[in-house]
């Protein structure tokens, strides 16, 4: 695998591992390794399942349930049993590289799409010898209809609060290693649960792609949205205006990274404290009032810090028109 897959899978599992959906990856994962050991024991076999062959050397008599742990996270599994003898897979034994070139192998097929010769590389790396080009080709299909499923299943109800990130990794298009962007997007609804609605690269974060994007999402369904959380991006802004007419949240953490980068390290741990006291206070009134003395506090010694609160006060505290409990 080259630095650059390495770096791709890398970026977007953190990516998606700081999403609520954590099982998203898991699911896929314990999906994978299901199909990988059928294959394998179809080889053990000499068979496949209720094939009648002269070859045949050894019959499935069941399966037996284990959970695999992962980087993913806990994933269930069938292990099939053998009526001669026993079998269990080495890729299922704890932190195997087996296990990470499973988890790119899934993470490219979110990212780009899967080619067999991926999925003949995935099989080679579980030690698996003798499977068919047919059956790469059907398991490399399998994996891609799942994902498309989910990445293109309807969206009932209202979700009326949307996180929208993105994420810069490295793919191989048309021979060359390009920079694109991987944009997760999450949402909460009514009920309170929070789900991964959407998985798109893009070229960039301009205007147009944030544009295609969200009307993907509203294409699938996605309404009754509010508060839109992100980045300070302006054509994420200007598409989020026009296609979903939400008010967009600036992220709170994101905020933070650029206003400690106004000062120096010695005075960061007392600017974060005070910026806190301001999000704390329980009324938008209360913290645009406790704001103001900040900027006026912060004014002699860090302008630079001072002015960029000023221009940020509507979207860092837009959450605060919204309903406490929320």
């Amino acid at each position: 695998m080259t630095k650059d897959k390495l770096s791709e899978t890398a970026s977007l599992r953190a990516l998606l591992s700081e999403t609520p959906d954590a099982q998203l990856l898991a699911e896929m994962l314990g999906f994978v390794a299901d199909r990988l050991m059928a294959l394998d024991v179809d080889q053990l076999c000499g068979a496949g399942t209720h094939e009648r062959s002269a070859e045949r050397m050894n019959h499935r008599n069941g399966y037996r349930a284990r959970t695999w742990e992962t980087r993913a996270g806990t994933v269930d599994v069938r292990i099939p049993k053998l009526r001669k003898g026993t079998y269990f897979p080495d890729f299922l034994e704890p932190r195997r590289t087996a296990e990470k070139a499973m988890t790119a192998v899934i993470q490219e097929a979110y990212v780009q799409g899967l080619s067999t010769r991926s999925v003949d590389d995935l099989v080679k790396a579980m030690g698996m010898s003798g499977v068919s080009k047919s059956q790469v080709s059907r398991l490399c299909g399998e994996i891609d209809e799942r994902v498309g499923a989910f990445l293109n299943r309807p969206l009932e109800g209202e979700w009326p609060y949307l996180w929208l990130d993105a994420t810069y990794i490295k793919v191989r298009r048309s021979g060359r290693i390009v920079s694109v962007a991987a944009i997760v997007a999450v949402a909460v609804n009514l009920d309170g649960r929070r789900e991964v609605l959407g998985i798109a690269v893009q070229p960039s974060e301009a205007e147009v792609f944030w544009d295609e994007f969200l009307r993907s999402l509203a294409g699938r369904g996605l309404r009754g949205t509010r508060l839109i959380i992100a980045d300070d991006h302006k054509g994420l802004k200007a598409a989020a205006a026009k296609v979903l007419g939400a008010t967009v949240q600036r992220c709170r953490v994101h905020f933070m990274r650029n206003a400690l980068a106004c000062v120096g390290k010695k005075d960061r741990p007392i600017v974060t404290a005070a910026l806190r006291t301001a999000f704390d206070q329980d009324t938008l009134k209360a913290s645009q009032e406790h704001w103001a003395k900040l900027i006026e506090a912060f004014e002699p010694r860090h302008p630079k810090l001072a002015e960029q609160m000023r221009r940020a006060e509507d979207d860092v505290l837009a959450y605060k028109n919204f309903p406490r409990g929320h």
